[in-house]
């Protein structure tokens, strides 16, 4: 359950304005060694997910950097079939896709137990490369293709306190009123929500599909709800069915000029969900 939403697409927008200031805009290695060679890098297959749904397939890239708990939750019920027929419950356009409950509405859990939350998680600053400076309290960036927000770790001297950013596309962990309460639901982001931040658990990023989260019927519940077909790790799939696709390194010199092309054109109002992450395919193209 997502407790806090805005009310209109109007909010939406107005809330996009507030929250896109111009701070510290870096990037983060999306391995956790150097920056990998060339513009493109593929996917890790142990820690990306595969969605069918009746929209189309949804592919997600999770991030145990952010959320080693949450990662290990949705890998498990994957691979246990929790997830495969289950209705997006609960849409709200301009906002968010709600699915992952076995009663198909909130409050339903597996029968695994809840999970602390994991708002925040720790940075090496060694593997950051500051781009521009507008905020000397605010640091962003990515890590692989997620948005996170970062500073100074007081606890953690010569560490940045991080936490994911709720950018269109981010998934994310359900939950109740209480912290401790997130099990089995995720949520994906149709649209920017920055108030999401640091109250719910970041788990990933939709790479390919984001049109189709957008596509998901819309309600409370939907009339007519879309749902998951199949949920499924990508390195458990047989190669012919896995993804065939790249993600541009977020550390390379091509995705650091199309940084500073946005900025120039975004001006004042730029924020780091304003960045596009590219993806390839590698299948040919057939005429």
């Amino acid at each position: 359950m997502l407790c806090r939403r805005p009310q209109s697409p109007d909010g939406v927008r107005c809330l996009m304005n507030m929250c896109s200031f111009a701070a510290l805009v870096v990037f983060a290695t999306a391995g956790g060694g150097g920056a990998m060679a060339g513009t493109w890098w593929p996917l890790d297959t142990q820690n990306t997910l595969v969605i069918d749904t009746t929209k189309g397939q949804i592919v997600v890239e999770m991030r145990p950097d952010f959320a080693p708990k949450a990662v290990e939750r949705i890998k498990l019920l994957s691979r246990e079939h929790l997830y495969d027929g289950l209705l997006f419950h609960r849409v709200l356009d301009h906002y968010v896709d709600q699915t992952g409950n076995p009663n198909n509405r909130d409050g339903g859990t597996s029968n695994h137990p809840n999970l602390p939350p994991e708002f925040r998680f720790l940075l090496d600053p060694k593997k950051i490369d500051a781009v521009a400076t507008h905020n000397a309290d605010g640091i962003t960036g990515f890590v692989g293709a997620t948005p996170f927000g970062a500073s100074p770790s007081p606890q953690h001297p010569g560490s940045l306190r991080a936490w994911g950013i709720y950018c269109a596309g981010v998934a994310g962990m359900g939950r109740e009123d209480d912290i401790n309460s997130a099990n089995s639901e995720i949520f994906f982001m149709r649209d920017t929500s920055r108030s999401l931040d640091h109250d719910y658990t970041v788990w990933g990023r939709v790479v390919l599909g984001l049109n189709v989260v957008r596509a998901v019927a819309v309600g409370e519940p939907p009339a007519h709800p879309d749902k998951m077909l199949r949920v499924r790790v990508m390195a458990d799939l047989p190669k012919a069915e896995q993804p065939q696709i790249e993600v541009m390194d977020t550390t390379s010199a091509v995705f650091k000029a199309n940084i500073q092309g946005q900025r120039q054109r975004e001006g004042a109002d730029f924020s780091v969900c304003d960045v596009p992450v590219g993806v390839r395919s590698l299948l040919p193209i057939t005429k």
